[in-house]
């Protein structure tokens, strides 16, 4: 068994095992990482020989701190992450490289046709019907987006949403509440098979999924961090915030997608959305606009410059071809926008 995980801002590391009468056998550790003294390295294996074929990530990663020696030092490897490494061999996990990656970049779409895109898609890739597909939105109008869980009275400002001309839609994954305007987001949706992230806890698969970002954002001179659970930081502030969805049938996928202010109306962000003070606090600031550090200035580039970059990113790592969305698929995307994602019913399905 083989299996790889790059570990969030730091390198590869690389596993090979055999599972025999239900222990690990004959595990060997590897990966472009840095470890001292050399004695650590043997004890990564050693550490991992004989357990448990069913322990999961944390408990190898605890045998793995309790046989390195003292003082050793891991740079770019964490015991988690070489844990999270076996996890995902022993579930026979894929990885991007083994896949056709397909763009979709198309023209301004009305809010609830980008939510049915997202659910449409997704289902496909989970059909086995498309390949794993990386989508671009571009916003057609102004937009709160709620969580698929979150009370529709409580998140947003109905009298600030009509006053601006702000339409609210409800998407189908979880998370928090988010304001979007066309040429101020920069919004994407990863569509991918459920294999792509067996072996993954649901936090780590965030971490896992958003890595590319962080690597593309570096390319650009921004230091920026994933931000447990769900948020891309830098020393400035936040400047994005990412949403999943696991889609049973099939082989089974999950959507994740990403929103990221590259520019912002923080007047008009506060108007429209009730941010309380519980998650602002959490978030250790005062002031809402003060949570968001948009991608403008601190790259100092057009959006669309940013967007060509961060695809250019993922290109380089896994390949990317363009594509577009089907007849077939923007035929049932434009039902479900009508039907659902336009309906009070869905929009309000917390009131």
């Amino acid at each position: 068994m083989h299996g790889e995980y790059k570990v969030p801002g730091g390198k590869l590391v690389v596993v090979d095992l055999e599972a025999e009468d239900g222990v690990l056998r004959h595990v060997r550790v590897a990966g472009d990482f840095f470890l001292e003294p050399d004695e650590a390295f043997d004890a990564l294996s050693h550490a991992l020989e004989g357990a448990p074929a069913d322990t999961d990530a944390a408990g190898l990663a605890a045998r793995i701190d309790a046989a390195l020696p003292e003082g050793s030092v891991l740079y770019g490897l964490t015991s988690e992450g070489v844990g999270v490494a076996m996890r995902r061999a022993l579930a026979h996990a894929t990885d991007w490289t083994d896949y056709d990656w397909q763009l979709i970049h198309e023209a301004p779409q009305s809010p609830a046709l980008l939510m049915a895109l997202d659910e449409v898609l997704t289902e496909e890739v989970a059909a086995g019907r498309r390949p794993p597909t990386l989508r671009v939105w571009e916003w057609e109008s102004p937009a709160v987006v709620i969580g698929s869980f979150q009370s529709l009275r409580n998140e947003v400002d109905r009298e600030g949403t009509e006053r601006h001309g702000v339409q609210v839609v409800r998407r189908i994954s979880g998370g928090g509440a988010m304001f979007c305007e066309p040429g101020n987001a920069i919004t994407y949706s990863l569509s991918v098979p459920d294999s792509l992230v067996q072996g993954l806890s649901f936090a780590d698969s965030y971490a896992y999924l958003d890595d590319w970002v962080l690597e593309a954002l570096g390319d650009m001179g921004i230091k920026a961090w994933y931000q447990p659970l769900n948020d891309i930081a830098t020393d400035a502030g936040k400047v994005a915030g990412a949403a999943q969805k696991r889609v049973a049938g099939g082989q089974g996928a999950v959507l994740h997608h990403v929103t990221m202010s590259y520019d912002i109306d923080a007047d008009k962000m506060v108007e429209v959305l009730r941010i309380g003070r519980e998650k602002l606090s959490d978030k250790g600031t005062r002031s809402a606009k003060k949570r968001v550090d948009p991608l403008r200035r601190q790259t100092g580039l057009p959006r669309e410059a940013v967007i060509e970059r961060m695809l250019d990113s993922f290109r380089t790592r896994y390949g990317l071809t363009e594509g577009k969305v089907t007849d077939e698929e923007m035929a049932r995307a434009r039902e479900l926008a009508r039907t659902k994602f336009s309906a009070p019913e869905w929009t309000a399905r917390v009131p």
